[in-house]
């Protein structure tokens, strides 16, 4: 089953993508050239891959585990409804997620 998700690019432009479910939110923005570096493969080692969700999604999410949090911590413009990409599976039920990724992103890999 196709998905739809919407990024917004930290200059504010959307960014419309194509997903299947389970696929990684993080593996998802990094194929359409978004500033999502994920620099620990997924490992909740960073906060690289850090986005804003929509306040309208964020409450279907799974909820973020501690170790998420604390790796939120250290993440540039973290807000309330802040999760790291690499957590975040895809499902049906996320059909039409909108996520924001941060102008203070920055992608090491393409500097």
């Amino acid at each position: 089953m196709s998905l739809k998700v919407t990024f917004i690019d930290p200059r504010g432009n959307p960014v419309s993508c194509e997903a299947e479910a389970g696929d990684n939110l993080l593996r998802v923005g990094q194929a359409a050239g978004l500033p999502l570096e994920g620099t620990c493969e997924g490992q909740m080692a960073c906060s690289t891959c850090h986005v804003i969700v929509a306040r309208e999604w964020f409450d279907r999410l799974a909820e973020a585990s501690e170790e998420e949090e604390d790796m939120l911590d250290f993440a540039a413009g973290a807000r309330r409804t802040s999760r790291l990409s690499c957590q975040i599976e895809l499902t049906p039920e996320l059909d039409g997620l909108t996520v924001t990724v941060p102008g203070e992103s920055v992608d090491a890999r393409v500097m």
